[in-house]
């Protein structure tokens, strides 16, 4: 049940920070372009052009971790070797965005990123990799069933 929650939280909230970046982003190009702003001699156009790309894909690809979160979600088991790049991906690049947004922007933003950041690990360690086939006579019994070695 929990993992379930965490994996749709995280899908939820991937969703909508892809919404958030895109449309940030078409904001930026629009006034880049309508201001012909330049950096160092850069084309407005282009710095324009590359901006609703940039974010353009950074949707794309947070909407693509949602959909694999959110089937995680659905399935009730660990995503496989692909999904779980991604997400692991979508992770690694939250951590540094956390990092980057604290001096840049503020707690807020870093308060917002490390949540995000936390949904996606625990949604990759709650639903714990799968095993090789003979991990599991090896594996330890549960506490419970717990014998003592001397009577």
């Amino acid at each position: 049940m929990l993992r379930r929650l965490v994996a749709g939280l995280a899908a939820i909230v991937l969703v909508a920070e892809a919404a958030v970046l895109v449309f940030v982003h078409i904001v930026l190009g629009s006034t880049t372009a309508n201001q012909s702003m330049s950096i160092a001699g850069s084309d407005p156009d282009v710095m324009s052009k590359a901006t609703y790309a940039l974010g353009a894909g950074m949707g794309a690809f947070l909407v693509l971790a949602a959909v694999l979160a959110a089937l995680t979600a659905v399935r009730d088991r660990a995503p496989g070797g692909f999904a779980r790049v991604v997400l692991v991906t979508a992770a690694v690049t939250h951590g540094v965005l956390g990092i980057l947004a604290v001096v840049l922007i503020g707690w807020g933003a870093f308060a917002a990123t490390t949540l995000i950041l936390c949904l996606l690990v625990l949604t990759l360690t709650l639903y714990a990799a799968p095993r090789g086939a003979g991990a599991q006579k090896d594996a330890p019994p549960p506490l419970g069933e717990l014998k003592p070695t001397n009577p």
